[in-house]
């Protein structure tokens, strides 16, 4: 039952995106604030990044129940909150319903965080190492499943009809964060009555200094990453951010080096197992989602799909990495091994990157969907196996922290990702070669992304009047474009062959079976099957 629970919560946090990302242009509509769009997924975002570390931390102070619960009933108000953007009339301090909605997307955020970090650290509690990797595949199932099925729930409710209850009219986007309400309560009730107090608990007081300076450290960082590719990374304003959180980081580092319960111990990172496994994690989802943030911009420009036709081609990467994540878990959990199958996934997405980065301007629909495909079974594996690995090297009373640790490097290389790999496009549009289709002396003027926009929005209106989407892109422009990409995507690759080499570095330590109390083969500290209390 508490399994069911948390996969239930795991599935509200990964779902939230999805749905959310879909109703985004019919929200935008309606409250009125086009250049605040992209604060709207910054606030969940920011939020829920800077607060795993903590959450990590405090729920091995006062247990994992009680910050579960914490993080459910946070999730539930920034949801009701999210609903009602825009009907508080204009608040203090905050404003109309755009501001509002961002607001309340980072209440939302502080209670996301909480969701996957303790949905985690739990299943280490309930499970050893070895039951926990067929577990973690399954988490990473849910992950992959709520990648498919969150834009057509989001599209459904966006699409409903206005709703009239208790003299109210509700627009049919509003229930993209109503309907988080009842999945919320069902899990809440399910951890409150039925989730077992677990006993490993380790007290001691709660390191406020180090949680302040990780949020002046990595709020204004992933500030600058976020606006780096627009305002101009030169730009006072992002200078200023990156110079603030560089002081922030060597004061935290100071902090944490000399307080007696630091929020990351960093004794955990002399430990080459924690070490590498998150290393090998950071710069894997740093390529995976530099590169799938251009994929889609990649088909429809460079290679002339239809958005349709683009939209089909990345199915089979989610379909690969639901296969792969839960395949994963269940080899190691039959193995009692992980690094083959850590290395098999980082080399699998190694050679996907390169492959994707070779293909042809004329290829297939189907050229690109086996490309895609060996992408995301490549990286199925690191959505559950790197964490493991990670939690597997550490004492029982560290779970927490390293549990958040691992999920936090992952979202960070998210960001790092789209950041970095959105300088390398910006730097490939303003230089675009000669020699372009058509005549060997002709140059097509130096584009930029605001550009590859309109050309975007410019397809979408000729496949709509019938004609193919890449008609209104000028064949030079579509080889720029391409070049581009593939560039980028190469870049890739060349992140993925360092993600290649610091999982080799990963040591093979033995995972344990469940064993009695007192058994020679209890692996030290890994409690007993007697350490949970019912």
């Amino acid at each position: 039952m508490t399994l069911i629970a948390l996969m239930i919560v795991f599935l509200l946090s990964a779902l939230d995106q999805t749905i959310v990302a879909t109703a985004m242009p019919r929200i935008v509509a309606q409250l009125s604030g086009l250049n605040l769009y992209p604060w709207v997924t910054t606030a969940y975002l920011l939020a829920s990044t800077v607060m795993v570390p903590i959450y990590g931390k405090l729920s091995d102070i006062f247990g994992r129940k009680p910050i579960l619960v914490i993080g459910i009933v946070l999730f539930m108000i920034g949801s009701v909150l999210c609903g009602l953007s825009g009907e508080f009339g204009d608040l203090p301090l905050i404003g109309g319903g755009m501001p509002q909605l961002i607001v309340f997307r980072a209440i939302q955020g502080l209670g996301g965080a909480a969701l996957i970090t303790s949905a985690f650290a739990v299943i280490a509690d309930l499970y050893p190492p070895r039951e926990r990797a067929k577990m973690g595949g399954l988490f990473g199932s849910v992950f992959g499943l709520a990648s498919v099925v969150g834009p057509l729930i989001g599209g459904f409710f966006t699409d409903l009809p206005t709703a009239h209850l208790a003299g109210l009219e509700i627009a049919g986007w509003r229930w993209v964060f109503y309907i988080n309400l009842p999945l919320a309560g069902l899990a809440l009730f399910m951890v409150l009555i039925e989730m077992p107090r677990l006993t490993h608990r380790i007290g001691g007081r709660i390191d406020f200094a180090g949680a302040g300076l990780l949020l002046t450290t990595f709020v204004p960082l992933l500030l600058a990453l976020s606006w780096g590719g627009t305002a101009g990374w030169a730009s006072p304003p992002i200078l200023a951010l990156l110079g603030g959180a560089a002081i922030s980081m060597v004061a935290f580092l100071l902090v944490e080096a000399r307080v007696d319960n630091p929020i990351v111990s960093l004794d955990l990172f002399r430990n080459r197992t924690f070490a590498t496994a998150n290393l090998s994690a950071f710069l894997m989802f740093m390529a995976f989602m530099g590169m799938v943030a251009f994929l889609p911009l990649y088909m429809q420009l460079g290679l002339g799909l239809s958005a349709t036709a683009s939209g089909l081609a990345m199915t089979p990467l989610t379909v690969g990495l639901i296969a792969a994540s839960t395949v994963s878990g269940f080899v190691v959990n039959r193995l009692g091994r992980y690094k083959e199958v850590m290395v098999g996934g980082a080399a699998a997405t190694a050679l996907a990157a390169f492959l994707l980065s070779q293909t042809p301007p004329d290829a297939s629909l189907f050229d690109l969907m086996w490309r895609v495909t060996l992408l995301g079974l490549g990286l199925g594996p690191a959505q559950s196996v790197f964490n493991l690995a990670a939690q597997n090297a550490v004492e029982r009373r560290q779970l927490g922290v390293a549990t958040s640790a691992g999920q936090f490097f992952r979202q960070v290389g998210s960001t790092v990702g789209v950041a970095v790999f959105g300088a390398v496009m910006t730097h490939n549009l303003a230089a675009p070669s000669s020699g372009a289709v058509g005549s060997p002396t002709a140059q097509v003027r130096a584009l930029s992304l605001a550009d590859l926009e309109k050309l975007t929005v410019a397809g979408h209106a000729a496949a709509a009047a019938g004609g193919p989407a890449a008609a209104a892109v000028d064949p030079r422009v579509r080889e720029t474009v391409t070049g581009a990409i593939q560039g980028v995507i190469f870049t890739g690759f060349i992140v993925c062959l360092l993600g290649l080499l610091s999982t080799l570095l990963v040591p093979a330590l033995p995972l344990q079976a469940r064993v009695r109390r007192g058994s020679p083969t209890e692996a030290p500290g890994e409690p007993p099957a007697g350490q949970i209390e019912i």
